[in-house]
């Protein structure tokens, strides 16, 4: 743990919450980080402090989990090396960013694969998720039950709408630093350009890159708009947040805690859902008011696309006859 007393785990460990609960709140026996990157006005944000607040009540004051939002400590890949290590406890993170360590991390995020929400949640609260969680068991993490929502991804341009595959043709896209990005929009024929999302708004500013791509809180957030003229509602990936714990310490807490602790983050995701899905609707009105102007596209066109050019037969020898299996038994078949 990040900051825990010896003594006290010694005492935890022997002594149930459930006993703990029984007597007056005393004092912070369990000291727990917990980070992200999400800014603090958030539904990632607020609704992990919540979970944080109910899990001290619950616990009567022992267990006290702080939170770290919007890369206090540190940038993605340095968080999840603290994970790894001990030094954080908590961390959420996109399962495609998770990726560079879990390979079957990415797999939500395999382009056209979800057509909406309840494809989304069947496929990740059921088998899919399950198989993504056994291989993050295996990197010394845990993965609590419930992945929270990043949103689905839907592309800008400055230069034209894009509506069909033939419109992507040599469209200068800004991708995050990641091969599943990389080979989609390889494959839909336009020239994609990996750029941290620090210099995103610069790029675009200047036409380094014609379009980018994210979910509409994030372009609001960013203010892309203000660089950006069309917004085509693609909603080309899923992109979630795993909420993640180190494994050796979780298990050092006494089980009760553990309990208490993976009820509380699990309900808060469903929450932060319901929060996103809410959020949505709002954005979207509040973008169209600043100007940008929605596209709709021709989605099955752009999934035939990544067919015919091989996309989805070589991520599926990426990740393996048994997590495609599971993918396409959620979502239907795409190789």
């Amino acid at each position: 743990m990040s900051v825990l007393n010896r003594r006290a785990l010694l005492a935890g460990a022997a002594l149930p919450l459930i006993a703990i609960g029984s007597r007056p709140a005393r004092a912070v026996e369990f000291t727990l980080k917990l980070a992200n990157n999400s800014p603090i006005t958030h539904p990632q944000s607020i609704r992990q402090q919540e979970a944080a607040d109910r899990i001290k009540a619950a616990t009567n004051g022992a267990v006290e989990i702080q939170l770290f939002p919007n890369n206090q400590l540190g940038s993605d890949t340095d968080m999840l090396s603290q994970l790894r290590s001990g030094a954080i406890d908590f961390f959420t993170l996109s399962g495609l960013i998770l990726s560079t360590l879990v390979p079957a991390a990415s797999i939500n995020g395999i382009g056209f694969a979800f057509k909406d929400y309840d494809t989304v949640w069947k496929a990740m609260d059921g088998k899919l998720g399950a198989h993504v969680r056994s291989e993050i068991g295996k990197r010394g993490l845990i993965a609590f039950d419930n992945i929270w929502d990043n949103g689905f991804r839907q592309i800008t341009s400055s230069s034209r709408p894009i509506k069909l595959p033939a419109d992507l043709k040599g469209f200068k896209i800004r991708v995050p630093v990641s091969p599943l990005w990389t080979s989609m929009f390889t494959a839909l024929g336009a020239s994609p350009i990996s750029i941290n999302f620090a210099e995103v708004y610069s790029a675009l500013q200047t036409k380094i890159a014609e379009g980018q791509e994210n979910p509409l809180t994030l372009i609001q957030i960013a203010k892309l708009y203000e660089v950006q003229k069309y917004c085509s509602m693609t909603s080309h990936m899923w992109d979630g947040f795993w909420m993640l714990g180190n494994a050796k310490g979780f298990a050092a807490l006494p089980k009760d805690a553990q309990a208490i602790i993976a009820r509380e983050f699990n309900a808060a995701a469903f929450k932060e859902r319901a929060d996103i899905a809410a959020l949505n609707g709002s954005v979207a009105a509040d973008l169209k008011a600043k100007g940008l102007e929605f596209v709709e596209v021709d989605k099955p066109a752009f999934r035939d696309a990544l067919k015919t050019a091989g996309f989805y037969a070589e991520w599926k020898k990426k990740y393996g006859d048994e997590a495609w299996a599971i993918l396409e038994g959620e979502v239907g078949t795409l190789s």
